[in-house]
């Protein structure tokens, strides 16, 4: 375990180091990037459940699941993180250069990262509910970007957003397997309701084409009427 440690906090040193060499406009890039990085999340969450408004009931539920799936992730990591008091690198490492911004307070522990919980329950999340998305997700590494940019930027060590970004997209995972039928249900209740303002929030569902709504019991009569 102390081997562990001590590779975690060369690496820190290492990524600091480099962080030291980068132009100013791309240190500022990674110090925007540990914030946007949520929003951007965000974003997608909403455009997400926008497109399942005209979905099946289940592609609805995982939609309106993902954020909430996030959500747990970020809870666990923060209660994980009152119970493991581990101080900052940015005050801990010795002779570490200095962070690119500022050190959060004592008292704000360093293990998991919660930015990195809320990264990787975030990708898994969207994977799951929108399939089409992963090859942004995942492929492109949003996650693990947003997760590199906190050691970057010397707040974290880097088995704190490792550990972050598993814990993250664990709960995510198993939260939205737990509670699909239950929330599958829900939506359907919330799309036969009488409250426009319900309906237009879960969505109507697939459009049902004309000719689908004719009865297969009044054809079917009509073809043995001669008998």
């Amino acid at each position: 375990m102390d081997n562990l440690l001590d590779l975690s906090d060369r690496l820190y040193l290492d990524v600091l180091d480099f962080a030291h060499s980068t132009p100013h406009w791309f240190q500022l890039l990674a110090e925007v990037w540990t914030e946007l990085g949520l929003l951007l999340f965000g974003a997608l969450f909403l455009a997400g459940w926008w497109r399942s408004r005209t979905g099946s009931s289940q592609a609805m539920a995982l939609a309106l699941l993902a954020p909430l799936a996030t959500a747990f992730g970020y809870v666990v990591s923060e209660g994980l993180k009152s119970l493991i008091d581990e101080e900052r690198p940015c005050r801990a490492v010795v002779g570490a250069p200095a962070a690119l911004v500022d050190c959060p307070a004592y008292g704000d522990w360093s293990f998991p990262s919660n930015h990195s919980a809320i990264a990787g329950a975030a990708a898994i999340a969207l994977a799951l509910s929108w399939r089409g998305i992963v090859w942004l997700t995942v492929p492109m590494a949003m996650a693990i970007l947003m997760a590199f940019s906190r050691v970057f930027v010397g707040v974290h060590y880097p088995h704190d957003v490792t550990a972050g970004l598993i814990l993250g997209g664990l709960v995510a995972f198993l939260v939205m397997r737990a509670a699909r039928r239950p929330v599958t249900s829900l939506v359907e209740t919330a799309r036969s309701s009488r409250s426009a303002a319900v309906v237009w929030c879960a969505g109507r569902g697939p459009a049902t084409p004309a000719h689908a709504s004719a009865r297969p019991g009044r054809r079917s009569r009509a073809r043995h009427g001669a008998y």
